[in-house]
């Protein structure tokens, strides 16, 4: 009976790799029999099982049946301990599993599959091992877009080889959200079927675009298109039309074309939707054209619906006036008539922000500068109620009047008397007696005057602007009580200026000036000047003016304390010949200087209380002129102005149709019963100004005419007389007598009131 030796476990260390030796002996021949186990880190859980059982096929490992318990024993912790060895190389995965760092992947609107790269593999340097060197699953992780596990999930495919690949949860909208980030993890399979201690590789950064489906056909922005354009002419863009497609890519969200469905219509359509014309449109032909219009993404896909395009044919459009009546005619009696009831401004769509419109009324040649009244100054001062006791200066010559008979007259309308000065021989010296009259510092000077010479024109010396001497119309040194005051009125250019002196022994004078057009623009007008010193009123055709300046001369020469009045200039003395401030009896020397030139009528000098305004504004004031019809109904940011003697009308706003609701409301009016008939010229100025002054339309000057036509005469009608008169002899014979008109009725066609109380100043 054999016996079985053991040697002791001895673990030598080669190379890294461990050997476990087990020896026994047994058999017939006292065979000894071992076993090696080998364990090395760098071999796999299969080589390691493979060695151990190709070692044990090598030994012819056998179990005697002879053997005895004990050796049983022995022989089973030997195999126990070879199965121990192999189970502990098996659990050894050492390694990560690895991928890229990054991917660009792409998928579809109508798909779910992301394609990648580079394709996603993980590898595990533990291959081939089983569940170490395999890949079991990706794990996604949101990142910062906000998608991630959300929607998208990562698949393995293959194990062994560690592909996979990754989808969205969901259909993905383009539209919504185009671009996608977000990581990837691989992991093992462990160490076991349960996954136990699996390894997770770095993660990796995936980038996902959407790539577009033409899902959205195009969709014009309006269902109608409308635009106007003036006839005769070619445009490169009448109208544009627009068409969006939702898409998100520019190949299926861009609109590659236009298209008109209409057919032959002389309109074209470009790649951006403008429309021009073909052909020059005819209003007359074809007033409106209508027609329609398609659109194609560039994946031709076609608008859902088609829009509409209309365009109207203006007729050629002009800037300027429409409506101008060049002869406007006035009935008199008629109050105040338009004179534009359809003129009307057009621009042809020219955008401007300032319109400026100047009427003028030309009546310089009716009358005294305008239509007044008729009636002699007597008459027309009685039926105002004016004051009476004016001194007429410069009345018609006579025998009791010889001191204008020098002068130069000319005949008027009114059968007054117009007097011409030429600045040097014209000269008309009021006798000592008349001037006596005129005296006190409490007086009312009237006048007609029309500067320049009998044709209207001021003569060079006295244009606009002329800095030559001043020209005196009246100059009067008179005597108030025990002393002299004197007062001389004058023109300089468009000045006017009166120098008053209260007391030429001891006041300093002083001098009252106003800047007046109507002084030099070689029209008729009336002045008069209420005196109540140191108050100074002014009235030009009825109208107030209030000085410009007023101030003290200083210490200058004194007039001559002599009583004298002229009309035209004023007397200088002599210095020399001056004694004591007085000049010596008998002895008159000195000129004539500040010769008037121009026309002078009426002038009259009252002293005393001074006319009230209204006295004076219905003896002067002009009769007719323009007017505005109703203030209350001028549209937002219009102005109107008119100048005093109602000549001249300017209007100026901002907007087109209020501007031309105002100008249809311009009135011509005549207040007089017997308008003078004639011509009155009529012109209209206008200025715009636009935002692009380059092309800012220029409009010429309208001329016209205002005719008055002639007034019917007055009639006076007898009624209620009969062709005989027949009755009994008897009532012939009584005391009476017989009534010869007793039904007689005398009617008038016209009335005029009277001022009863100017009547009863008057003691009329």
């Amino acid at each position: 009976m054999g016996s079985y030796t053991s040697q002791d476990l001895r673990s030598p260390k080669q190379h890294g790799r461990s050997d476990i030796i087990l020896r026994s002996g047994w058999g017939k021949e006292g065979r000894g029999n071992s076993l090696r186990l080998h364990s090395s880190p760098l071999h796999s859980k299969r080589q390691r099982q493979q060695d151990c059982t190709a070692d044990a096929a090598r030994e012819n490992l056998r179990v005697p049946r002879h053997l005895t318990t004990m050796d049983g024993v022995n022989f089973l912790s030997l195999l126990l301990l070879c199965l121990t060895s192999v189970t502990h190389g098996n659990k050894a995965n050492k390694h990560k599993p690895w991928i890229e760092t990054e991917y660009q992947g792409i998928v579809m609107e109508n798909d779910n599959t992301v394609l990648l790269n580079p394709p996603l593999f993980a590898v595990d340097k533990d291959a081939p091992l089983h569940y170490a060197g395999e890949i079991c699953g990706f794990k996604v992780h949101s990142g910062t877009s906000g998608s991630g596990a959300a929607k998208f999930e990562a698949v393995v495919l293959d194990r062994s080889t560690g592909e996979g690949l990754v989808r969205s949860k969901e259909p993905l909208d383009c539209e919504s959200q185009r671009e996608h980030s977000f990581t990837i993890q691989a992991y093992d399979c462990g160490e076991g079927p349960d996954g136990a201690n699996s390894k997770k590789s770095h993660k990796a950064t995936v980038h996902v675009r959407v790539n577009d489906v033409n899902e959205f056909s195009p969709v014009f922005v309006e269902r109608r298109y409308e635009a106007s354009v003036p006839e005769g002419r070619l445009f490169d863009r009448i109208v544009r039309v627009e068409a969006l497609d939702a898409d998100c890519s520019p190949q299926y969200s861009q609109i590659c074309f236009y298209d008109i469905i209409t057919p032959d219509v002389p309109f074209a359509i470009d790649n951006d939707g403008n429309i021009k014309n073909t052909e020059p449109l005819d209003s007359k032909r074809q007033r409106v054209h209508t027609f329609w219009v398609t659109a194609f993404d560039c994946g031709k896909n076609r608008a859902q619906a088609d829009a509409q395009v209309i365009v109207t044919v203006k007729p050629s459009c002009k800037p300027g006036w429409i409506g101008w009546s060049k002869r406007v005619e006035y009935i008199p009696g008629s109050g105040n008539i338009p004179l534009f009831p359809s003129l009307h401004l057009e621009t042809c769509e020219e955008t401007v922000w300032n319109i400026q419109a100047t009427i003028d009324l030309q009546t310089g040649h009716i009358g005294k500068g305008c239509d007044r009244d008729s009636y002699s100054d007597r008459s027309v001062r009685r039926l105002c109620g004016a004051l009476r006791g004016e001194v007429d200066l410069l009345p018609p010559p006579s025998p009791a009047a010889n001191w204008t008979a020098a002068l130069p007259t000319l005949p008027s309308s009114d059968s007054s008397l117009i007097f011409s000065f030429n600045g040097t021989k014209h000269v008309a010296v009021v006798p000592d007696s008349v001037a006596a009259a005129v005296s006190g510092d409490h007086f009312t000077l009237q006048l007609w005057m029309r500067r320049g010479g009998t044709n209207g024109h001021a003569p060079t010396n006295q244009a606009r602007g002329s800095h030559k001497e001043e020209e005196i119309i009246v100059c009067s040194t008179v005597r108030n009580d025990d002393s002299f005051s004197h007062y001389s009125l004058s023109v300089h250019g468009c000045r006017l200026s009166l120098f008053y002196w209260p007391d030429v022994t001891a006041a300093h004078p002083v001098k009252f000036l106003w800047k007046l057009e109507q002084v030099c623009d070689s029209e008729w007008h009336h002045l008069s000047l209420s005196v109540q010193f140191p108050s100074i009123t002014l009235y030009v055709d009825g109208v107030t003016f209030d000085p410009a300046l007023i101030h003290d001369n200083g210490v200058i020469p004194s007039p001559a304390p002599r009583q004298r009045v002229v009309i035209g200039a004023c007397w200088e003395e002599k210095p020399k010949d001056l004694v004591n401030n007085t000049i010596p009896e008998g002895r008159d020397t000195g000129k004539f200087v500040g010769g008037y030139r121009g026309l002078l009528s009426g002038v009259t000098v009252r002293p005393g209380s001074v006319e009230p305004h209204s006295v004076v504004e219905c003896l002067y004031a002009c009769r007719e002129g323009l007017d505005f019809g109703d203030l209350e109904t001028l549209g937002s940011g219009m102005k109107v102005h008119v100048n005093p003697s109602q000549s001249a009308l300017v209007l100026e706003g901002d907007d087109i149709e209020s501007f031309n609701r105002a100008v249809q409301q311009v009135t011509y009016r005549n207040s007089l019963r017997f308008a003078t008939p004639g011509v009155r010229p009529l012109k209209l100025t206008t200025s715009l100004r636009c935002f692009n002054e380059e092309s800012c339309m220029s409009l010429k000057q309208l001329e016209g005419y205002l005719v008055v036509l002639k007034p019917d005469a007055p009639q006076i009608t007898l009624s209620g007389v009969g062709p005989h008169l027949a009755r009994p002899a008897p009532e012939f014979e009584g005391p009476h007598g017989v009534p010869l008109f007793p039904e007689l009725r005398i009617t008038c066609s016209l009335s005029h009131s009277v001022n009863i109380a100017a009547q009863d100043m008057e003691g009329g």
